[in-house]
């Protein structure tokens, strides 16, 4: 009788690429599924759960992505974010309208982060997420490939 022996990744094998995304023109949600996924490393024939298998993704033009809906009742003046300060009466309240043209960035990390697992593994791989609001970034040096 042989026994099959489970392939458990070690750090040192994982191999990290960069990807860019450009958001310009992209719905919101399925490029946030996207996203995760590749932080995930779902995409890689060597994904094992619960360990970081990602890679980097970059995500530029942030502040052009579009969201769906209809122009009676769109997402943009329909949909809050909330964040409270933790004091008493600290709940504040956003649409995402000015979310977009305040904090652009947020919109994409909100988005990805509920997909994500919510756990020390998740927030882990929420740091390997770059968002920027216009089409420039500082990581030419990493070489990202455009992610298909």
């Amino acid at each position: 009788m042989t026994v099959q022996k489970t392939y458990y990744p070690k750090a040192s094998e994982i191999q990290r690429k960069w990807y860019v995304v450009d958001a310009n023109g992209q719905t919101l949600g399925r490029l946030a599924s996207r996203i995760a996924a590749v932080l995930l490393g779902k995409h890689k024939p060597t994904f094992t759960p619960g360990v970081e298998m990602g890679d980097y993704v970059i995500v530029v033009n942030a502040e052009r992505i579009k969201v769906t809906g209809t122009k009676t009742r769109s997402k943009l003046d329909s949909k809050i974010y909330y964040r409270h300060s933790g004091y008493p009466g600290g709940l504040k309240a956003i649409s995402l309208r000015d979310q977009l043209a305040k904090f652009p960035e947020r919109v994409i990390r909100t988005a990805v982060w509920g997909m994500l697992p919510h756990n020390r593994l998740g927030r882990r791989l929420l740091k390997r997420l770059k968002v920027y609001a216009g089409p420039d970034h500082p990581h030419q040096a990493q070489n990202p490939e455009p992610l298909a």
